[in-house]
């Protein structure tokens, strides 16, 4: 199903002029031939009466056919179940009075900006009761389709990472309809389409990634292992979501503007674990680079009294010291100094 824009259609208000001239025609015509036929009978005062009350009784009708688009809004038409083609631009239109506007998803509310429906005023309003009236069209304002660009939320979803762990995950998806024809009539409905697929997409990138960098996992399918994780790769994975639920949603007439992560955090069931795992890493890194400053200072302050010629110390009074440097430096408190008032040997 391509889609057809419907050019030419914006004479909505000059047809609105001609039905009000009518209907002032046409009431003149009943008062004018309700008085002539009190006066003097005749065919010609009844026919000009029947035709007055055949236009205020049917010209509402003609009032269906009128159309007003903001910017940013579509409408996809139908006549009796025939696709006929879209309104694309603002303005005021006039179709066929009998052509239906089609929006399968007007009803449907999801976590996302533009799903809110603005009661109409004016002339909108208007137009919009008399449809409302008539089991014909239903509600006219939700028919139309939104061009804007807007952001779906879903709700978090647990998921296994490639390593098995469980981790919470939360997109935000920008998405706009770029084929009104594709959107109302290639799938059931396109808000639920998306949010189903988001959801999918979302699973099937997941757990491809580990949460943190691990050994030995290829993120890329190449066949070598690389360092690409949930958490430090946010900007790739985010891209790879993106092109996945394109590919998912091409046929529904939707284009994927951008996703991005919004919430990631271990499952509550493992937070705590994981968290005393990361607390562990960095207090042995930590642990680590003391240790290795504190050797390079033990190693500096031996070189340098030897160097200055301050002190003589055999093997077993440089262990001493050695020993004694490293409790000072590595240790956890404050040093408690001990003056020796003694010999050193």
């Amino acid at each position: 199903m391509n889609e057809k824009v419907l050019n030419g259609k914006k004479n909505g208000m000059s047809v609105l002029l001609l039905i009000l001239l009518a209907y002032i025609i046409g009431v003149a015509m009943i008062i004018l031939s309700g008085i002539s036929l009190n006066q003097a009978p005749g065919a010609m005062n009844i026919t000009g009466l029947v035709i007055g009350i055949l236009i205020v009784s049917f010209g509402w009708i003609f009032l269906l056919g009128l159309k007003v688009l903001k910017p940013q809004e579509a409408l996809v038409l139908t006549l009796f179940g025939k696709y006929v083609g879209t309104l694309k631009e603002n303005g005021f239109y006039y179709v066929n009075p009998f052509c239906v506007g089609v929006n399968p998803a007007a009803r449907t509310r999801l976590s996302q900006s533009g799903d809110v429906s603005e009661p109409g005023s004016g002339l909108t309003a208007l137009v919009n009761g008399v449809q409302s009236a008539n089991a014909i069209t239903g509600d006219y304002s939700s028919k139309k389709l939104s061009l804007k660009i807007m952001t779906l939320n879903n709700s978090r979803q647990k998921i296994n990472d490639c390593l098995g762990n469980p981790v919470e995950i939360g997109i935000a998806v920008t998405w706009r309809i770029v084929d009104t024809a594709k959107a109302v009539f290639n799938v059931d409905n396109y808000k639920e389409f998306l949010s189903l697929q988001c959801d999918s997409a979302l699973r099937h990138v997941v757990r491809i990634y580990p949460y943190d960098v691990a050994a030995n996992v290829d993120t890329t399918g190449n066949g070598v292992a690389d360092e690409g994780s949930l958490r430090g790769s946010s900007e790739v994975v985010a891209l790879r979501i993106k092109d996945e639920i394109q590919a998912r949603v091409k046929e529904a007439g939707i284009e994927i503007v951008e996703a991005r992560i919004t919430y990631l955090a271990y499952a509550p069931e493992i937070a705590a674990v994981m968290l005393q795992r990361q607390q562990a890493s960095a207090i042995i890194d930590a642990r680590k680079m003391i240790v290795d400053g504190a050797v390079g200072m033990v190693e500096m302050a031996l070189e340098r009294l030897n160097q200055n010629d301050v002190v003589h110390l055999d093997e077993e009074r440089k262990a001493a010291m050695v020993s004694n440097l490293l409790v000072v430096l590595c240790g956890n408190h404050d040093a408690q100094p001990v003056v020796n008032s003694g010999s050193l040997y």
